[in-house]
């Protein structure tokens, strides 16, 4: 099994490996759904906006959806991918700042 190493904006400093496959299809349904519009989505529009585009070989059912999802957040907040609102409730936008994975090559 490929793991990929992620951060977390709240620890910084201390990463975490997990399973690349579900990291990589949780990377592409939040974009799938964040790039959509240009306004900040909170995590339940974000978890709602998933569900229905994602991948069922590594989510069946939307199972672990939601720890997927908060783990790619704070993964992408700490890599200034993701950017959260100062207001609540907090909302979260793509910031245009890309960075590849090792799992992407």
């Amino acid at each position: 099994m490929d793991k990929i190493t992620v951060e977390n904006v709240n620890h910084p400093g201390k990463p975490s490996r997990v399973d690349a496959a579900k990291y990589l299809a949780m990377r592409e349904a939040v974009e799938t759904v964040l790039s959509k519009t240009n306004t900040p989505m909170t995590y339940a529009s974000i978890k709602q906006g998933i569900l229905p585009i994602l991948s069922q070989q590594h989510f069946p059912g939307g199972a672990t959806a939601g720890w997927w999802i908060k783990a790619f957040q704070l993964d992408l907040e700490a890599k200034g991918e993701l950017a959260r609102t100062a207001d609540k409730p907090l909302r979260f936008y793509l910031t245009g700042k890309r960075i590849p994975s090792r799992a992407e090559g």
